[in-house]
């Protein structure tokens, strides 16, 4: 009676949930979800290449030991899911989002060093606006599944910077140098210690390898990065 009165809509595509649905998006969307293919490079997750260099690995410094995603983006379906959750106020989304990102397959090393999720951090006027941090709330998620601590006092953003969307690659890096900084009582939690860095989608790594520097500089020992969704590089539209 309630679904009949009431019924659920997903949060994603707007149509009618079946009644085996669990949560606010419906399994035909995570069914539609491009998921990255294998096999895959140890290091970055990334679908290997045909020919050539790993086209993530590339882009990542040497301090970095892994990086996984779970979908490509953008896609219809996919960022629909993140728009729901990023945009649209949908909280209850990153959960769904965390259950999976917490079932990707880390090399062994990682999984037994990480000490803690550290969420990319907004600017105050964004967090304001928005009244959430979505890299937060995933970061949330996965923690509670993976049985480590989300420290989310940890990296702090220094100065607002303006959207990364329509920038180059070289102009999204000029516009996040030096945009991250530590918060207090920072450095002695994480000197020497594995961190993983969690956002919602990784696109040329900017902003990922900004908050990277920034952790290794002040002491960190290793990096890895977890994201929802990875944007398609050159060699995977070929």
């Amino acid at each position: 009676l309630a679904q009949f009165v009431f019924p659920r809509i997903c949060a994603a595509c707007d149509e009618l949930m079946d009644d085996s649905d669990r949560g606010i998006v419906c399994g035909r969307c995570w069914a539609r979800v491009p998921r990255l293919r294998l096999p895959h490079c140890d290091r970055c997750g990334h679908p290997r290449p045909l020919r050539g260099a790993c086209p993530v690995c590339v882009l990542l410094p040497p301090f970095v030991r892994s990086a996984r995603s779970y979908c490509w983006v953008p896609d219809p379906t996919a960022s629909a899911i993140v728009a729901a959750l990023k945009y649209h106020g949908w909280h209850a989304v990153s959960d769904a989002i965390g259950e999976r990102l917490a079932r990707l397959p880390f090399p062994p090393d990682v999984v037994r060093e990480r000490v803690a999720l550290i969420p990319v951090p907004l600017a105050p006027v964004k967090l304001r606006e928005r009244g959430f941090n979505q890299a937060k709330e995933l970061a949330r998620a996965v923690g509670l599944r993976w049985g480590i601590p989300v420290w989310s006092d940890v990296l702090l953003r220094s100065r607002a910077t303006p959207s990364q969307t329509r920038l180059t690659p070289g102009e999204r890096m000029a516009n996040v140098h030096g945009a991250f900084s530590l918060g207090n009582d920072a450095v002695s939690r994480i000197r020497g210690q594995h961190l993983i860095l969690v956002d919602d989608v990784l696109t040329t790594g900017a902003t990922l390898n900004a908050c990277a520097a920034a952790l290794f500089a002040s002491g960190a020992r290793t990096l890895s990065y977890l994201t929802f969704g990875r944007a398609r590089t050159s060699a995977d539209r070929r």
